[in-house]
């Protein structure tokens, strides 16, 4: 090799080694922004939005549910002033094809109780849900919630919880009464079931999960909110007054935990609606002022009057990570009522913040 073939090499080598240096890293830059780019066409061209569809039920990772938020972040609290309740002249009537449905409860809950088989269920007067309606305060933007109720009764319920059985020409009440594109359009009669759900907090930072009796009607086994309490016409309308939704949670706490109102206070979260069985909730978060855990337990020990709607009760340290991987346990992820896991990320949203919230789910769901 001559010395020019030398120098020129040697020249080459350098120049290759500045060239490197100066524009490996842009060079780098450059094709990652190409790859990105054309990743975004490729899905714009591909993405598919399913039309009509301004309404999303909560979802957590695998966890999918049919509770449609329907009004509440939990950020922000409904002030107990914001909610106005009426209840309509007149009881929610179903159609005449299925009257004989709720006949035949009638006959076989009769039956039952005539041959001394079991407990007859006993049907309670109800409340119908005829709508909610959701404004906003004209200076600050406060949630307006009205909510109108129709007097039912709970045979009516059962038989309206049949969404999916055959009428005689074949369709069924889901698919002739029930718009998927329109979830908060629906016929009072299959609206039969009003509730409020309670997420309840100890004094020492443990969120109360209660697995319900195998011995109740609806969602028998099912890990569920801490309190869940219906609205009935018998207890929760004094004379001809409008139930108040705050009494009723109050109520359930009482019954179902023995708390009294003076130890906790209670917070309105949200107004969220089972889309798949037309169940509304109040969402509702409380939390004792003295009461621990443990003392909890020993006092519902010394007696608790609803105690039978109750499997187990279990204590939950309140920090997301832990409520999340509950949440997510292969052994409950597919045993939750439907309308619990909104409640608790609700309830954690209003004490943690939403944006705490988001980070720690999302860091357990990339662990799964």
């Amino acid at each position: 090799m001559s010395g020019i073939d030398l120098g020129n090499g040697i020249v080459g080598a350098i120049l290759g080694v500045v060239f490197a240096t100066l524009f490996q890293q842009w060079t780098q830059d450059l094709w990652f922004k190409v790859r990105r780019r054309s990743a975004g066409v490729v899905r714009s061209l591909t993405y598919r939005q399913e039309p009509g569809r301004a309404w999303a039920a909560f979802s957590l990772g695998p966890l999918h549910t049919p509770a449609l938020i329907v009004e509440g972040d939990g950020d922000r609290a409904i002030a107990p002033e914001s909610v106005h309740v009426q209840v309509l002249e007149g009881d929610a009537e179903l159609p005449d094809e299925m009257v004989e449905w709720r006949d035949e409860i009638e006959t076989e809950e009769s039956r039952a109780a005539e041959a001394g088989e079991r407990r007859p269920v006993w049907n309670g007067p109800r409340y119908a849900v005829e709508s909610v309606e959701i404004s906003r305060s004209a200076l600050d933007e406060q949630s307006e919630v009205h909510l109108r109720l129709r007097p039912t009764d709970y045979y009516t319920f059962l038989a309206a919880q049949q969404l999916d059985r055959r009428l005689p020409d074949g369709t069924t009440p889901r698919g002739r009464y029930l718009d998927p594109d329109a979830p908060l359009t629906s016929p009072a009669f299959l609206q039969c079931s009003f509730a409020t759900n309670i997420a309840v907090v100890t004094a020492d930072h443990l969120l109360v999960v209660s697995r319900r009796s195998d011995r109740v009607r609806m969602a028998p086994g099912l890990w569920n909110s801490s309190v869940n309490e219906g609205l009935s016409r018998h207890i929760d309308s004094a004379g001809r007054n409008a139930p108040d939704l705050h009494s009723v949670a109050r109520r359930g706490m009482r019954e179902e935990l023995a708390i009294e109102p003076h130890e906790y206070t209670l917070t309105l979260l949200a107004f969220v609606l089972d889309v798949s069985k037309r169940h509304w909730s109040a969402h509702f978060y409380a939390r004792l002022t003295d009461l621990t855990g443990e003392q909890l337990q020993a006092r519902m020990g010394r007696g608790v009057a609803d105690r039978w709607e109750h499997g187990t009760i279990e204590y939950v340290p309140f920090r997301t990570a832990d409520v999340t991987r509950y949440l997510l346990s292969p052994e409950r992820l597919h045993r939750w009522a439907p309308l619990a896991p909104s409640l608790f990320h609700l309830a954690l949203v209003h004490v943690h913040g939403r944006a705490s919230v988001e980070r720690a789910e999302a860091q357990v769901l990339r662990r799964l």
